[in-house]
């Protein structure tokens, strides 16, 4: 059964309920009583810890006469309010859900039981459990939802189908270790995506969503928030966000440009000549800016802990040294060079005057471009062994 704080303080808790709140005194006392009274129907020793966030309409006051012991959290935000709760948290397990009454705290046994047979983390999922109607906006349930959860498995390869459901439980010292750093909304998939990719053992159980009892408009805000949690799915996937689409970029821009190198092509009745040239080496060297970001952001993500250790990166950077990056860049800017001065001798051979540019800038723009590439090179190498030295120091 839930036992008094004082009482609680000398016991060994096994379940913590954390809830955060800002301005809901319509529904906070149920939630908490609520919470109350799951715990006592599991008999387990427990707690309910509401994770106040600056509210103003006596919530804090409700929710301790309910039984609750309160925290209050001074940085403002959805995700600060739940790690305040969740630092405060006594409880080696930890159930952590909204208190507006849109989630069923009567039904965690399921989520309990899962962490005890050895979860790290249990995701709710409302679109197996039931979603009652007037509880989500159809923009969300049938795209916002559905969209960024698709992305975030395709992204991460996480099991999880539902990956803003507000109703989740977890080990305490395992979602801890994970070193949560968002604020706002996005705390719930930084929370799911970082125990995949620590390797946490993470499963789903059915939940129910129903609508919620506040008198207030939410604080949610659709546009708003649903871009927070994709820009937050793209900056902790450097490969989707940089290394696809420039590889992608890189390789349709040098098989255009070899076709259109040797000459002009016609494409249905459209003449395509050096002017398509140019914006295919410009769409391999965009291409190729993408991918060395990729390279850069995951090894700074990994120096900062903001991502685990890569193995394929690390067998990457045993090849692909300074040296290495020093001779490939010096060879392109080599035939950059050699290009360059054929086409000074041929302009020199007409006395510098004028020249047919559909001729000139097919060996041009290739070794314009193997100078820049070379060039880049060269530099990205000089910057990666600088951020490799931070990592020999760790």
């Amino acid at each position: 059964m839930s036992l008094p704080d004082d009482a609680a303080r000398g016991a060994e808790i096994e379940l913590s309920i954390v809830m955060p709140c800002l301005d809901e005194a319509a529904t906070v006392a149920r939630c908490v009583e609520r919470a109350r009274g799951a715990i006592a129907r599991l008999g387990v020793a427990g707690e309910v810890i509401v994770a106040d966030n600056g509210s103003r309409d006596g919530s804090p006051e409700l929710a301790a006469g309910a039984g609750a012991r309160v925290v209050a959290v001074a940085e403002r935000g959805y995700g600060s309010a739940l790690l305040g709760g969740i630092e405060a948290a006594r409880g080696r397990y930890v159930v952590m859900g909204d208190a507006d009454l849109s989630y069923d705290f009567g039904a965690i046994a399921p989520f309990v039981e899962e962490l005890r047979r050895g979860a790290d983390l249990v995701m709710g999922n409302r679109f197996r459990g039931g979603i009652e109607p007037g509880a989500m906006p159809a923009l969300h349930r049938y795209l916002g939802n559905p969209l960024l959860s698709g992305l975030g498995r395709l992204f991460f390869r996480s099991a999880s189908r539902d990956f803003h459901c507000g109703l989740r439980a977890f080990r305490r010292d395992a979602v801890l270790r994970l070193d949560l750093q968002t604020t706002g909304m996005e705390f719930a998939s930084e929370m799911i995506v970082k125990a995949t990719l620590m390797g946490l053992r993470v499963c789903e159980v059915p939940t129910t969503l129903a609508p919620d009892g506040r008198s207030r408009a939410p604080h949610l805000r659709s546009f708003r928030d649903g871009w927070r949690h994709l820009r937050f799915l793209l900056l902790y996937s450097p490969r989707w966000l940089f290394l696809y689409p420039g590889l992608a970029l890189m390789l349709a821009g040098l098989l255009l440009g070899a076709w259109v190198l040797p000459g002009p092509r016609v494409v249905a009745g459209v003449e395509l000549d050096v002017h398509t040239l140019m914006y295919a080496a410009a769409a391999v060297f965009i291409g190729y800016q993408s991918v060395i970001f990729a390279l850069f952001t995951k090894f700074f993500a990994i120096n900062e802990r903001l991502l685990p250790e890569d193995p394929r990166l690390t067998r990457l950077l045993r090849y692909v040294t300074l040296e290495v990056g020093l001779a490939v860049g010096a060879l392109l800017v080599v035939l950059g060079g050699v290009g360059t001065l054929r086409a000074l001798s041929d302009w020199g051979a007409r006395s510098f005057g004028e020249l047919d540019p559909t001729q000139t800038l097919r060996l041009v723009i290739p070794s314009v471009l193997a100078l820049t590439l070379g060039s880049q090179a060269v530099l990205s190498s000089f910057f990666l062994s600088v951020l490799a030295l931070g990592r020999r120091r760790r």
